[in-house]
């Protein structure tokens, strides 16, 4: 056989065994790539479970709710109390004598204390009308803040009748004011103190909190600190006018707490739990007169924020329902 023959023959053969290490080299970087993507997808399994079994057995989980007097809590409550022996979690009300907004610096220690260490409490849901203070102060961690709020003049109207002809809720119940027929509208005329628009600075200092340039009606530091708080404090901020959307949002976020709650509100009498018995509206001209005031404005420039931001959050909710988290490429492993 001639040298080049032999030449050729070697040549083949290293061409032969070269491809078959390359073929080799290649099924075997596939391999692995399917082994770490198994392995990947084992890993994601098992924080995912661990991630939903600890929200199922979460029992730590706290949520209270400084609720602001005349904006629908009292329906929203009920849904809770109402899904609580279902859903297996607590509801509390917290009482605060001569219906004070603001709690004193021992009994917010206290209140803290309660809220953190009473574990066969938890999970619980604590709501009363109470001005916001910050757990962290304290060095004690955050329960998850929410509330709802409603549009100033319409709550601030409410309230004026509430306190004369009381609700449907309670209708055997003398309020402070019975007997007192006179309109708002009469009661603006006259530049009574009652009907003042000062009266209406609430909202703001509810989400503001203890400090005293919170109460200080038209004060602007407060209203940016509400804003703030607001966004950075609360879990979730509705309205009364979207109630029913906020439970919702509640249902999609928490349902460890409001499983079933937005058909139990559909369906059942909650969402007309608690109206005033009689309101007279004010004319345009007399309105009009209110939302001149400074106190108007800023109250109103605080729903308009937490409007905006409740608008934002739903939408966002809404369009990602099905959004997943996943947790990748985990070292070392697990």
């Amino acid at each position: 056989m001639s040298i080049p023959l032999k030449l050729g023959y070697v040549l083949i053969i290293v061409l032969l065994f070269g491809s078959l290490a390359v073929l080799y080299q290649f099924q075997l970087t596939k391999l692995q790539d399917k082994l770490e993507q198994l392995e990947s997808n084992q890993n994601r399994n098992e924080v995912i479970l661990r991630t939903e079994k600890n929200i199922i057995e979460d029992k730590d989980l706290v949520i209270l709710y400084n609720r602001v007097p005349k904006t629908g809590s009292t329906s929203f409550v009920g849904v809770a109390y109402d899904l609580c022996k279902k859903n297996k979690f607590h509801v509390l009300h917290v009482n605060i004598s001569a219906n004070s907004h603001t709690v004193t610096l021992e009994n917010q220690i206290k209140f803290i204390h309660n809220v953190t260490n009473w574990r066969s409490i938890k999970p619980a849901l604590y709501h009363g009308h109470f001005a916001f203070f910050d757990f962290s102060k304290f060095g004690a961690s955050k329960p998850l803040f929410i509330n709802l709020i409603r549009k100033p003049l319409d709550r601030f109207i409410s309230y004026y009748y509430f306190v004369r002809y009381g609700d449907n809720y309670r209708p055997y119940l003398i309020r402070k004011k019975h007997g007192n027929t006179m309109t708002f509208e009469e009661c603006v005329n006259k530049q009574l103190p009652e009907c003042d628009p000062n009266n209406m600075w609430l909202q703001i200092p509810f989400f503001c909190g203890h400090a005293a340039n919170c109460w200080k009606p038209g004060n602007k530091w407060a209203l940016n600190e509400a804003k703030k708080n607001l966004i950075n404090n609360y879990f979730l901020v509705g309205l009364t006018e979207q109630l029913e959307e906020f439970i919702q949002l509640l249902e999609l976020s928490l349902p460890r707490f409001f499983k079933g709650a937005t058909d139990h509100f559909q369906h059942s009498n909650r969402s007309h739990l608690r109206q005033t018995v009689q309101k007279d509206l004010p004319s345009e001209e007399t309105l009009e007169k209110i939302k001149t005031s400074t106190v108007w404005q800023m109250e109103n420039e605080f729903y308009d924020f937490a409007l905006d931001q409740f608008n934002f959050v739903k939408k966002f909710i809404m369009k990602n329902k099905g959004q997943v988290v996943m947790y990748e490429k985990i070292r070392p492993k697990v």
